[in-house]
């Protein structure tokens, strides 16, 4: 059996007749760690927004292949069914949602297509409760509106703590880090570090050193003009911070 999880070959994208995508080839092992990085304008949240099945990009070319699966075809729902997550640069708030009922809401529907037991409120809490400790967060929280007047640290947290119960394959965390300081910083990585695992992957797009500071990635990526242009380690991102993009001209693509 093949240890390849994720494999996006020659994918070409665009929006409203804009190429956004010009090419991405990139394929990630079980129990890997990816780090995506690079300028502004170059990608990368396209690249996760398509992978995670976003309606309103267009697929001119290639192809994405969940453990050999097409999934290009397929709607985000069941995308997430079969094990993709995204979690969003700007969680979005949900006025008169409670995060309990969302997220009873999120892991019975996946439970439905995988024809497991779908769990009652209180079964549900008790689930629940044991994920809180991984993001550090209150039972309270369960009871407030999904990110309604939540902090910027709260929100993130809250999409690692739906990570954590969904339990997918594939996580992509679209610069999770964005916005928080070093303490809730800590607590994000932490909980992702927790949540890895050899039967799993993860992407990290971000624009900095510092959460692959707690995060070590096997392996960090560059994009630019729509295109993986480089690829190295954990080095690679330190390089970056250091002297900045600018070091991809000296680099053999």
């Amino acid at each position: 059996m093949t240890n390849n999880l994720l494999e996006i070959s020659d994918l070409h994208a665009e929006i409203d007749s804009i190429p956004i995508l010009k090419g991405i080839n990139l394929s990630i092992n079980k129990g890997e760690v990816h780090a995506i990085m690079g300028p502004n304008g170059s990608g990368k949240s396209t690249l996760a927004k398509i992978i995670a099945g976003h309606p309103a990009y267009k697929i001119t070319a290639g192809q994405i292949l969940l453990e050999g699966k097409n999934i290009l075809d397929l709607d985000p729902e069941l995308r997430a069914h079969m094990g993709i997550f995204l979690a969003f640069q700007y969680p979005v708030e949900m006025p008169g949602v409670s995060n309990a009922d969302f997220l009873r809401l999120a892991y019975n529907s996946k439970n439905k297509y995988l024809n497991l037991e779908e769990l009652d409120p209180l079964t549900f809490f008790n689930k629940i409760s044991s994920k809180l400790e991984i993001v550090g967060m209150d039972a309270k929280f369960l009871t407030r509106n999904v990110n309604e007047g939540f902090s910027g640290g709260e929100k993130k947290r809250n999409e690692i703590l739906q990570m954590a119960l969904l339990a997918p394959k594939l996580s992509i965390l679209d610069e999770t880090d964005s916005g928080l300081d070093i303490d809730a910083l800590k607590i994000i990585a932490k909980g992702i570090n927790t949540l890895a695992s050899p039967d799993t992957c993860i992407i990290l797009i971000t624009h900095y050193q510092r959460l692959l500071d707690y995060i070590a990635p096997d392996f960090v990526h560059i994009m630019q003009d729509g295109q993986v242009k480089y690829t190295g380690n954990a080095e690679l991102a330190r390089e970056l911070e250091r002297d900045g993009y600018d070091i991809l001209g000296s680099k053999i693509i």
